[in-house]
């Protein structure tokens, strides 16, 4: 008896030792790394862009009760590779998607190309016209500078960007299937948390606004 249970004993903790441990929310250091090289990354970006520019075409489509749903479908499949369930006529909420989306597709765009520009300018610093190191972080010398904000400023926003506008995509397509297909589960959560981002990324780009000329 005590042998037969020594075995169950060591057999499961055999099975824990075999067993994957469970993995955190963090991808890991080599996932961020590599994620700016990835194809799905810069199919992310492109839908970032046509999304706001077919969410214009289909605010009119959708006033007409034009098939928006599988207008947007077609755009998250073959960029996105998501798919949902589009429903027949999307009625009210193929106009309440057309109106809503808007905001959070500008917002999306803007705010995750300017984590690329950020990038650029800072990986490019030397570039930039009128630049004098004596006063800037990093300085005096000018290759101070360029590795100052090379490093903080140009790989910190390149590594950050791609998980910018995957948090975005991941919010448009959510938005999308609730309101334009058959499963509504999770709507208020997902039109609560687009109206806090869109609201939030408002707030914070009056002060970067005010100090362009």
């Amino acid at each position: 008896m005590d042998i037969a249970a020594g075995g169950t004993a060591r057999t499961k903790q055999q099975d824990g030792a075999r067993r994957p441990a469970a993995r955190s929310g963090f991808p890991g250091w080599r996932a961020v790394l590599w994620e700016p090289f990835r194809v799905r990354t810069w199919r992310r970006m492109l839908y970032l862009l046509l999304a706001f520019l077919v969410g214009l075409l289909c605010l009119p489509l959708a006033l007409v009760g034009g098939p928006v749903g599988r207008v947007q479908l077609v755009l998250q499949r073959r960029l996105l590779r998501e798919e949902f369930e589009v429903r027949e006529r999307a009625g009210v909420l193929g106009v309440a998607h057309a109106v809503l989306g808007l905001p959070v597709h500008l917002v999306a765009l803007v705010v995750t190309y300017f984590f690329w520009f950020l990038a650029a300018i800072n990986l490019g610093y030397p570039l930039r016209p009128g630049n004098d190191p004596t006063d800037s972080w990093g300085g005096p010398t000018m290759a101070g500078a360029w590795a100052f904000h090379a490093l903080t400023g140009g790989v910190g926003f390149f590594l950050l960007a791609p998980w910018v506008a995957k948090g975005f995509t991941v919010l448009q397509t959510r938005l999308a299937a609730g309101l334009l297909g058959r499963d509504r589960s999770g709507l208020g959560r997902t039109l609560r948390l687009a109206f806090a981002v869109a609201a939030v990324c408002g707030l914070l780009s009056v002060p970067i606004i005010r100090q362009f000329p």
